[in-house]
């Protein structure tokens, strides 16, 4: 798609964060609720070049996550647009390509998927990678034909969104998709403190307090 071709609509979707509780410091109504991202954590945006430093890499790439990987790149690739570095270097990793699935503490699982035109936008497709295990909630990476790429989150299965629209209607779909990070290794690195952190002051497992949950629980200790 050219420059001149490129649609126009450039959605601003609301910006929230979808998580489950982080104990009495942060309070949750059921399995998940959806946070405005003033009350969250602040995060320093140097941390994240690509490298996932913060999770000690991602190891070597294994064949078949890649192999996988490049045939959603190819898709793409129609339609002018590219999986961002972050993303490939994370779904590849022997090491990291499980690591939020590792952490969860309401057992997500990875799941990357065929890339889905957007509902909202037309030219924007998103892929998902993460989602509930009972479907609560499904995270994708939303991709513009500018080359901006971030991630969202929706209660919906957004692969099926013609099935959504009946037998009551029409979805609002807008509102049914949240910007929820700026990034993907933001997005990877917040999902992995708070579900760590979440076991650690749940004694759940054997996660235990270190110096990064510790910083990270001290925004809620001061509010």
């Amino acid at each position: 798609m050219t420059a001149a071709t490129e649609p126009t609509y450039r959605p601003v979707f609301q910006a929230l964060w979808c998580a489950t509780d982080l104990g009495p410091h942060r309070p949750c109504g059921g399995t998940y609720e959806w946070y405005e991202p003033d009350a969250l954590p602040p995060l320093d945006p140097a941390r994240f070049d690509g490298g996932f430093g913060w999770l000690g890499g991602t190891g070597p790439v294994v064949p078949e996550l890649a192999g996988h990987l490049d045939a959603v790149a190819a898709e793409l690739a129609g339609a002018g647009m590219v999986l961002p570095a972050d993303f490939t270097a994370f779904q590849a990793g022997a090491d990291s390509h499980r690591a939020l699935d590792a952490v969860s503490a309401t057992a997500c699982w990875t799941d990357v998927s065929s890339p889905i035109p957007s509902p909202v936008e037309p030219g924007a497709f998103l892929v998902r990678f993460l989602r509930d295990q009972q479907d609560c909630v499904h995270w994708y990476l939303y991709l513009r034909p500018t080359g901006e790429a971030f991630v969202v989150a929706s209660p919906l299965d957004l692969a099926h969104a013609p099935e959504w629209d009946e037998p009551d209607g029409p979805v609002d779909w807008f509102g049914a998709i949240a910007r929820c990070a700026s990034s993907f290794e933001e997005f990877a690195y917040r999902f992995w403190v708070e579900n760590r952190l979440w076991c650690a002051l749940h004694g759940y497992g054997e996660e235990s307090m270190d110096d990064e949950l510790s910083g990270y629980l001290a925004h809620y200790e001061r509010a």
